[in-house]
């Protein structure tokens, strides 16, 4: 006859810890807002583009953000809320590059001189 082994090792169930658990209970993932500095750079560019009329205030307004969802439905792209990095790159605000600029072939094109 066989005899019936006990378990090999003990197991225990997870304490809960006595230390607080700090919680962040307002935190929500994604961009917060425009800044006005970067608001007012969009409002120029989308009036220069024709989507915006009038001066820029350097909000982020219901005017900017509809003439932003119509510059990205106008190229096929998103129209969520927050501008499209493809949207910003059309209108000349897209990643500096130092003394290159991308050509129509998306060559790089040198603007300086040595």
């Amino acid at each position: 006859m066989r005899s019936r082994r006990g378990p090999t090792a003990q197991h225990t169930q997870k304490k809960a810890s006595s230390k607080p658990v700090a919680r962040r209970t307002s935190f929500k993932p994604g961009q917060r807002g425009i800044d006005d500095t970067r608001a007012t750079e969009i409002q120029q560019a989308l009036i220069k583009a024709g989507y915006l009329s009038g001066n820029p205030t350097g909000h982020w307004d219901s005017n900017t953000e509809s003439a932003m969802q119509k510059l990205q439905g106008d190229n096929g792209w998103q129209t969520k809320l927050v501008p499209d990095s493809r949207a910003l790159i059309k209108l000349g605000l897209g990643p500096k590059m130092d003394s290159t600029a991308m050509t129509a072939d998306n060559t790089i094109e040198t603007t300086g001189t040595k």
